[in-house]
């Protein structure tokens, strides 16, 4: 494995080969995502550890929808059989994604309490689902600067998790090797990412003031269908979000030394993973 470094602008191509893998097979894709994101909220539901293992379960969700990505990308229609790729690659990969979830929900969880110590837990409260937001909280500046506190912490733990579960899974790395080799991929490529999240920015925004004119026409005709129209379309965009994701993967780090089929380059024609 050797980290490569990329030039800012391939991060417009991570999003453009995100968007086309994505059209190439819609339903299946966001069926996956869906499941995915469905079994982590039936987990929350289980008292006092739901929430915890929910958050475990978040990089084997990434895992899934990169390899159902990179199926895709090479004309192979993602099987629902991916949701559980994390658990039936063997023993010494399943103890490994479950060592990274425990290392992400806990390093979540520190974040959440270090925004506590600002704010009383008020923003944490709020984003776990059992405070509902209002004007007055959004504007209460302890409350902000739990959430600008969390954001700082949060960024350097997303770049460590960012590539951890395709190391595992593709290169046999180790948890904490993984995430180490992750945060310098990203840093290295600090230029590409910026441009990657711009660009999705730029997506994001341009679809909600689309969809804000759609579902205004829409709710003073048929109120009840605008909401569903609302959430369904943040769930596609999250989607094609976590479909990209395989790409900067792909371009920042060399094959395995063991060629699988598994996985695709982003600019054909490059050898498969």
């Amino acid at each position: 494995m050797k980290l490569q470094i990329v030039p800012a602008r391939t991060g417009l191509q991570w999003v453009q080969l995100g968007l086309r893998t994505f059209k190439s097979q819609p339903l299946a894709l966001a069926a996956l995502f869906f499941l995915g994101m469905a079994s982590m909220s039936l987990i929350t539901a289980l008292p006092l550890i739901g929430p915890v293992i929910a958050l475990a379960l978040l990089p084997c969700v990434s895992l899934t929808m990169m390899v159902a990505a990179s199926e895709a990308a090479h004309g192979r229609k993602p099987s629902p059989a991916l949701l559980l790729v994390a658990f039936r690659s063997g023993s010494q990969h399943l103890h490994s994604m479950l060592m990274l979830g425990g290392l992400y929900a806990a390093g979540f969880l520190l974040i959440i309490g270090a925004s506590s110590i600002i704010d009383g837990g008020t923003f944490a409260s709020v984003y776990l689902g059992q405070t509902p937001m209002s004007r007055e909280l959004a504007e209460d500046p302890d409350f902000q600067s739990a959430m600008w506190l969390s954001m700082f912490l949060y960024l350097p733990l997303s770049l460590a998790f960012w590539h951890a579960p395709a190391l595992i899974h593709w290169h046999n790395i180790s948890p904490v090797k993984s995430l180490f080799f992750s945060f310098v991929a990203c840093m290295r490529n600090i230029g590409a990412y910026i441009v990657f999240g711009l660009c999705w920015m730029g997506v994001f925004l341009a679809c909600g003031m689309l969809l804000a004119m759609v579902t205004g026409i829409l709710a003073a005709l048929i109120g009840s269908v605008a909401g569903g129209i609302m959430v369904a379309t943040a769930l596609m965009l999250a989607a094609m979000f976590f479909t990209s994701i395989v790409f900067t993967f792909r371009d920042c780090f060399s094959p395995p030394d063991e060629v699988t089929d598994q996985a695709g380059p982003s600019e054909p024609p490059a050898p498969e993973f």
